[in-house]
């Protein structure tokens, strides 16, 4: 597996993603992931724990195609509060630090008035390339 990550000249260096990232294989599209379990069973009301069992929720689709967390190329989050979400800016990158690691595959953060799910505060969808 080779994923170049994109990173035009004179640019910053993006802190926990990348600007885009080039590669080619087999792809694996996972559908949006709110923070309930597989009993649809929320992990809380908190927004960071919802991110940990949403990116829990992503791996266990990408283990069902043999994939792993550093064939991610692309996270798009839908978050419903911009505050909440940067309150808990640090138990989130924790959160994603131990479920996927060191690995920031091209990103995007959208807030949206509400969720399908009344009580979900993310949802995330995944991209990966084996």
């Amino acid at each position: 597996m080779s994923h170049e990550i994109l990173q035009p000249a004179g640019w910053p260096r993006p802190s926990g993603y990348s600007n885009g990232i080039a590669t080619a294989g087999l792809q694996i599209f996972v559908s949006g992931q709110i923070g309930w379990d597989a009993r649809q069973q929320f992990a809380g009301d908190g927004i960071a724990a919802q991110v940990r069992q949403a990116l829990a929720n992503i791996v266990a689709v990408l283990a069902s195609a043999r994939a792993r967390p550093e064939h991610l190329v692309r996270l798009t989050w839908y978050v419903t509060s911009r505050d909440e979400y940067y309150a808990a800016i640090e138990e989130i990158g924790a959160a994603y630090r131990e479920i996927i690691g060191r690995h920031f595959p091209a990103m995007s953060v959208v807030v949206v008035a509400g969720l399908l799910e009344p009580r979900a505060k993310v949802e995330i969808e995944a991209t990966a390339v084996i």
